[in-house]
């Protein structure tokens, strides 16, 4: 086994959080108008160091693991969801080689060293228009047929967040074998044969540029593969990466919420209606909500984080509760913006402010997988017992 190799990867700037959600949101008011990629964003929390701060230490990297990214990924989505998620993504993907080292080492290590000079975004590309989402079933239409010294791919990817970015993609793709295999083919962004389709016309995160890949026979070498083997053959379900994705992308929406919790008691406090002569922030009724609200928030970032915290422990019983943190968390979040919006009336619906902003983006918290109905059948049928899945077609 060769040596680590020898990386000047940033360390991770973990105290200066709130300065880079105070620059990531400066600008996301103009992205998500244009619905244009953040790139000066993603440059900047590159130049944090928080693109590579879960590199496993075996490879050179500071090994940061879920507690700090939950922290990591709330701060960034209360700047810009955009800018959280595509990290979201990258951080996730170096978590789960650290976890179970897929990539070919060579590939790995140039994606490492391209990663200390610029920012490089690493996405997974599994949906499809014909399949959905691949958690439930079923076999990607994306095919990889062997040429030689290359696989040949050939599929049409959708919703593939931050397309346009990325350096690499992890294109999840079946074998056109007699006895199909499938995987995670490494494809370099911008690699011939890879066109980008700008179908992103989203209701909210609309600068994180979700769009299309269409592959035409792009060129693969055959060592080039994460995970490739029979389906069905892997050995279960991957329950930590779920709750890396679970705790992860639940931090980021309620770091949405709070952007918008801390709108809302800025426009309280400033707004003097003339029959009252006084803030609205000095009503009981108003700071009643605002209690609901941020009792909920609390509530539900306190459970992330430990349960984040139990999950680096290497607890299986945290990892396996998860998806329903992200449940009650999404939730929560999804609440505490609508009740903001319900506050304020026509004053949280207009482009003027960015509430309706944050309304939109923390919507989006529930199409993420695991999504609610998941999650919810997994913890009843555990808390049931065998019985529930002795009956047939239920």
């Amino acid at each position: 086994m060769s040596s680590p190799p020898l990386l000047e990867l940033t360390p991770p700037a973990l105290d200066r959080l709130p300065e880079l959600t105070a620059v990531l949101a400066a600008d996301a008011a103009e992205h998500d108008r244009d619905a244009r990629f953040p790139y000066r964003g993603v440059a900047a929390v590159h130049q944090a160091g928080l693109l590579t701060a879960t590199v496993g230490r075996a490879h050179g990297g500071p090994g940061a693991g879920l507690a700090d990214t939950v922290r990591i990924l709330q701060a960034l989505g209360a700047g810009d969801p955009a800018v959280a998620l595509v990290t979201a993504m990258t951080l996730f993907t170096h978590a789960a080689q650290t976890r179970s080292s897929d990539w070919p080492q060579e590939s790995y290590e140039l994606l490492l060293h391209e990663s200390t000079t610029r920012p490089v975004l690493v996405n997974a590309l599994r949906v499809e228009p014909e399949l959905g989402s691949p958690v439930r079933g079923g076999l990607p239409r994306t095919v990889a047929v062997p040429r030689g010294d290359h696989w040949e791919l050939t599929g049409h990817k959708i919703f593939s967040t931050g397309a346009e970015a990325l350096g690499w993609m992890l294109v999840w793709a079946r074998t056109d074998e007699p006895v199909p295999r499938v995987g995670s083919f490494l494809v370099r962004g911008g690699s011939e044969g890879v066109t980008v389709l700008p179908t992103w016309n989203h209701l909210g995160l609309r600068a994180s540029r979700s769009d299309d890949v269409l592959l035409e026979a792009v060129r693969v070498p055959l060592g080039q593969v994460a995970g490739l083997a029979e389906p069905g053959s892997g050995g279960g379900r991957d329950e930590t990466g779920g709750a890396w994705n679970s705790l992860g992308l639940t931090a980021l929406y309620l770091g949405v919420a709070r952007a918008a919790q801390q709108w809302l008691t800025g426009f309280l406090h400033e707004r003097v209606p003339s029959a009252l002569g006084a803030p609205l922030a000095t009503l009981p009724r108003f700071q009643t909500a605002v209690g609901e609200i941020d009792i909920a928030l609390s509530g539900a970032e306190r459970l992330v984080r430990a349960l984040a915290a139990d999950v680096d422990a290497g607890d299986p019983a945290a990892a396996r509760q998860a998806g329903g943190a992200k449940v009650l968390g999404t939730r929560a979040a999804i609440g505490a913006v609508e009740q903001a919006v319900a506050l304020v009336g026509n004053h949280g619906l207009t482009y003027d402010n960015p509430l309706q902003r944050h309304h939109r983006d923390v919507l989006c918290s529930r199409v993420h997988t695991p999504q609610d109905d998941m999650s919810l059948l997994a913890a009843g049928r555990a808390a049931l017992g065998p019985v529930a899945t002795s009956v047939k077609g239920n």
